[in-house]
């Protein structure tokens, strides 16, 4: 296939893939906006539970992810049944993974204490994550469904499960947070349950797709479960496990602000929140480039062709680059107007709209380095990302974010500034370092790759 080729075909992959990405996305949205318009103390506490919530999903999601490109080369080595038992096997990291999860979010006291959460929102965060906990491997299986989807290049039945989905979870968002129709209202304790129901439908209408669409016919996805194969799991893990390090930590990086945040009162928190809530919708973009960029450059590694999988991540970048300088300047110019559309409160409004205008440099890094991410992972790149992020996310912003807010620099005679805007400052500088060192190493990797092929074209490429 040609450059314009596959430009054309990942924007119709990504465009589907976004389209889905959004309904889950609003998912969040409308948690935040219906417990906005419940109560300032629902919105902080839907602040802190779901970053707890997040921060333990996107790690255990983390390792289920190894399944895209091990998929994807199956699927470009034309290796159909093969595709069929790699997907039966996830399912015992799928069994795994669920208990770890369910036992980290029944047992949030810990962190809560660490990260010196207000008591006052404490059992607010607890119940919404206990509700959350039923939901988890049901929210992780419908990831594992989403991989297969995207690894094959057909990501349309997902999205169109995930809008029927978001359908059904704005009504009832409102109605058990607010106790509509004479129910009792259960204020965010409700966000939560309206989840729960909405995965389980969506699993549910997974199960019948997969069963009755001749999509799906050639990989026997339903042959009987076979015995957990040690060389299959531990192929996986070897991606997996470094894949769900370096994603805790990015999203630790982010979700922990947050927890940080809580401490400087409500107004900040759900200041933060609606950041942080406009920074995630933001980023569902070039995820979605990114998928899908990684799918077709998998798919090239696959049918041992890293000439073209060069040429398909050149054109993911450029995709991500023309629509991330789009919605940069959106954040420039529209920060108040974006502000007021999820907080009736003058002063939480004034405050996000302040801290809204750092996201035009946040995610332009953003997206760079989301996009590196994936295609790294595509050629077997997991543990570098891992020190990466370490350093820079964790230690630059993060932490330094954490210095700066609560401490200052006595060297520099720079006093504390408890604001969320310091914590936004440092994770820019921090996201954009770690997006330039991740694409040198990405552009070192794709170019080796294709001249190891060229000087011996019958070898087999060691990733």
């Amino acid at each position: 296939m040609s450059k314009k080729e596959e430009r054309r075909l990942l924007f119709k992959h990504a465009s589907t893939i976004l389209v889905g990405q959004l309904a889950v996305m609003a998912f969040s949205i409308t948690d935040t906006l219906v417990a906005g318009r419940y109560d300032q103390r629902a919105l902080a506490a839907l602040s802190v539970g779901s970053a707890v919530y997040v921060s333990v999903f996107i790690a255990l999601m983390g390792v289920l992810q190894s399944l895209l490109p091990t998929l994807a080369e199956m699927h470009g080595a034309q290796k159909p049944l093969e595709v069929g038992r790699q997907f039966r096997q996830g399912l015992y990291l799928l069994m795994g993974a669920s208990v770890l999860g369910v036992t980290l979010l029944l047992s949030p006291s810990l962190i809560l204490t660490w990260t010196h959460v207000p008591d006052g929102l404490r059992g607010d965060v607890s119940d919404y994550l206990s509700v959350l906990a039923m939901g988890l491997p049901l929210a992780l299986f419908f990831r594992m469904f989403s991989t297969l989807n995207q690894s094959l290049g057909r990501p349309k039945l997902v999205t169109w499960v995930q809008l029927a989905g978001l359908l059904a979870k704005i009504p009832l968002s409102i109605a058990l947070t607010f106790g509509l129709l004479g129910t009792e209202p259960l204020g965010v304790v409700g966000c939560a349950w309206a989840t729960f129901v909405v995965n389980a439908w969506m699993v549910l209408l997974g199960l019948y797709l997969l069963k009755t669409q001749t999509l799906y016919h050639p990989y026997r996805i339903w042959q009987p479960l076979e015995k957990p194969d040690p060389q299959r799991l531990l192929a996986l893990l070897r991606i997996g496990l470094p894949n769900a390090v370096s994603v805790t930590v990015e999203v630790t990086s982010f979700t922990l602000m947050a927890l940080f945040i809580a401490r400087q009162g409500t107004v900040n928190a759900a200041a933060h929140q609606i950041t942080s809530s406009t920074a995630a919708l933001l980023w569902m973009t070039p995820m979605s480039f990114a998928i899908a960029t990684s799918a077709r450059v998998s798919f090239w590694l696959g049918a041992k062709d890293p000439v073209k999988a060069r040429m398909v991540m050149q054109q993911g970048f450029l995709c991500i680059w023309s629509t991330s300088a789009v919605l940069s300047l959106l954040m420039l110019t529209m920060s108040a107007q974006i502000a007021q559309l999820f907080s009736s409160h003058t002063e939480v409004a004034s405050t996000a709209a302040g801290v809204l205008v750092w996201l035009s440099l946040y995610h332009w890094g953003d997206a760079t380095q989301v996009m590196c991410f994936f295609n790294l992972r595509s050629y077997k790149i997991t543990v570098l990302p891992v020190l990466i992020y370490g350093v820079l996310l964790w230690g630059v912003g993060l932490m330094g974010g954490y210095h700066l807010a609560y401490q200052g620099v006595a060297l520099l005679g720079i006093e504390a500034m408890p604001s969320p805007k310091t914590f936004w400052l440092t994770s820019s500088v921090a996201v954009l370092l770690s997006s330039a060192t991740m694409y040198t190493v990405l552009q070192w990797v794709s170019r080796r790759h294709v001249r190891l092929i060229q000087e011996n074209p019958s070898s087999p490429i060691q990733h």
